[in-house]
């Protein structure tokens, strides 16, 4: 079976945490506790970790950098006896004291993870299409160029498996501790508090989405520089509208890149050229040869093919943004990772030429519509006038339950269980595809809730009919010329995170038993 580096990563290098963007290969041989203090250090004194923060467990914590317990244990000790943090006994251990902060490394400086290699784009893989095909959906969702509603369509085709990408485990959604949370907003709310509010967002959401974001991005930012919006949906088109407005109405976007991402922001935008993704992300020097003055991204993992915006190409990039571009930062899934160390958002290292979306739809669900927006100063207020027009703001009730989520830490806790699940199905996928499709390039399995599957030696049939043979059989996928519209192999786009091990291996031993019926691969 062809594979990509997914599977042969250093185990070495995948240690890591989420909280402080913490990679302990930072650290000098024989000094962990040393360097893990002065970490904490910085982060308490910089306003990463205000008064009030909880660190996190220090069994958790050491799994997740993949130290003793007594080496976390150690640090925690040393900012107790110099009054930064406390214990609180249940109530964890939190800051207690702000202090001068040390010198901060570049966020540059460390060196980025090398992201597994796709398989090299060949003419002839699928047939370049319009970003965008208005009016009414074809019958089947497969039947010529993918209209505005093609999701729609697949979204409510019968099926008994689903394979689509884009959702998390909807099943292990939290649904008592969002119980205990609602009940607690609402004991404390006032009669006032059910009024109309800020159309920015509920002031607790915004500052948990502030902590949140320091904590697990790499990012500081004030509250009230952050847009709370209907999900990265409604980012794109209140971002369209006030680039426009702006006169900057060609965005370009990746290749290849999100179908749906580029549907939501053709809407508002006059053109959407595409720039090739390779082995470290989008080629800035194609990027330069199109001539936009913004580009959309997914540096943190790359939709489809999963790969990580590399540290030289991170640089290349912001150096044309430091040169007058525009980055839209898509940080649509960077919380779901398993065989890497975290990758910091660009947004923390030149926040006023990068604009950034993120939402909960892949940390929870979809369905609450909830997301945010960072954007640089010259935006800030056209985008707020942008939403205030636009519906007045989002619903407060669900911001609040939300904000005790993450000020809890019971978001966190879901997040930890759901890549322990994402994980096994995960594993389930790539198992599957080495017995039932073993002709596929595997791309992008180290993080995320998808896979990308490419067939370098050919298909008897396009992608888009495979998936189409697929959907009567019962089985939903993404073909990949779906997402492209440069040269490519053909592909699948499949997602893991919302089947069951056994669902997702019937699944994929449909594909399989349909290319052997279809018979030899097309000669390329």
């Amino acid at each position: 079976m062809h594979r990509s580096n997914d599977h042969s990563i250093d185990r070495s290098r995948t240690a890591g945490a989420d909280f402080l963007q913490l990679d302990p290969g930072q650290a000098p041989a024989g000094g962990l506790a040393d360097w893990l203090a002065r970490r904490l250090r910085e982060a308490i004194g910089d306003g990463r970790l205000p008064v009030g923060s909880r660190l996190p467990a220090t069994r958790v914590l050491a799994a997740d950098l993949k130290v003793s317990r007594g080496v976390v244990t150690d640090a925690y000790r040393r900012l107790t006896e110099e009054g930064r943090i406390a214990g609180l006994g249940r109530g964890g251990t939190v800051v207690v004291d702000q202090f001068a902060p040390e010198t901060v490394p570049p966020p540059l400086a460390a060196a980025q993870p090398t992201p597994a290699q796709p398989t090299p784009a060949r003419p002839g893989g699928t047939r370049p299409g319009p970003a965008r095909v208005t009016g009414p959906a074809p019958a089947s969702p497969f039947d010529g160029a993918p209209a505005t509603t093609v999701f729609d369509s697949l979204r409510t085709a019968p099926a008994r498996i689903d394979l689509t990408p884009g959702v998390p485990d909807l099943a292990a959604f939290p649904r008592a501790a969002w119980l205990r949370a609602e009940r607690a907003v609402l004991r404390d709310l006032a009669a006032p508090d059910f009024g109309y509010g800020d159309p920015r967002g509920t002031p607790a959401l915004r500052r948990a989405v502030a902590d949140w974001l320091a904590r697990n991005r790499g990012i500081r930012a004030d509250p009230g520089e952050i847009l709370v919006v209907a999900g990265a949906a409604q980012a794109l088109a209140l971002v369209g509208e006030v680039l426009r407005a702006d006169g900057l109405d060609v965005v370009a976007v990746e290749d290849p890149g999100s179908l749906g991402t580029r549907q939501h922001l053709g809407h508002r935008i006059t053109a959407t050229p595409p720039v090739p993704v390779d082995a470290e992300g989008i080629r800035v020097d194609a990027l330069r040869a199109v001539g936009a003055r913004a580009v959309l991204l997914t540096p943190a993992h790359q939709f489809p093919t999963g790969v990580v915006l590399g540290g030289a190409r991170r640089r290349e990039l912001l150096q044309w943004a430091a040169d007058g571009g525009l980055v839209i930062e898509d940080d649509y899934d960077a919380e779901h990772r398993y065989d890497r160390p975290p990758v910091p958002a660009l947004r923390g290292v030149l926040p006023e030429q990068v604009l950034y979306l993120g939402s909960v739809s892949k940390l929870l669900a979809p369905a609450l519509r909830t997301g945010w927006v960072l954007a640089p100063t010259r935006y800030r207020d056209a985008l707020v006038d942008a939403k205030r027009l636009s519906d007045l703001g989002n619903a407060a009730l669900p911001q609040l339950v939300l904000a005790h989520l993450m000020e809890s830490g019971a978001l966190e806790r879901h997040l930890r269980l759901q890549r322990t699940r994402h994980r096994r199905r995960r594993d389930a996928t790539t198992a599957a595809v080495a017995a039932h499709l073993p002709g596929a390039a595997v791309h992008g399995a180290a993080a995320g809730l998808h896979l990308m599957l490419t067939f370098p030696d050919g298909l008897p049939c396009t992608d888009t009919e495979l998936a189409a043979a697929a959907l009567a059989h019962g089985v939903k996928v993404h073909p990949l010329s779906w997402h492209a519209r440069l040269p490519h192999p053909p592909g699948l786009v499949l997602g893991y995170a919302a089947g069951t091990p056994g669902e997702i291996e019937e699944g994929i031993a449909v594909l399989g038993r349909l290319l052997q019926e279809a018979g030899p691969p097309l000669p390329g």
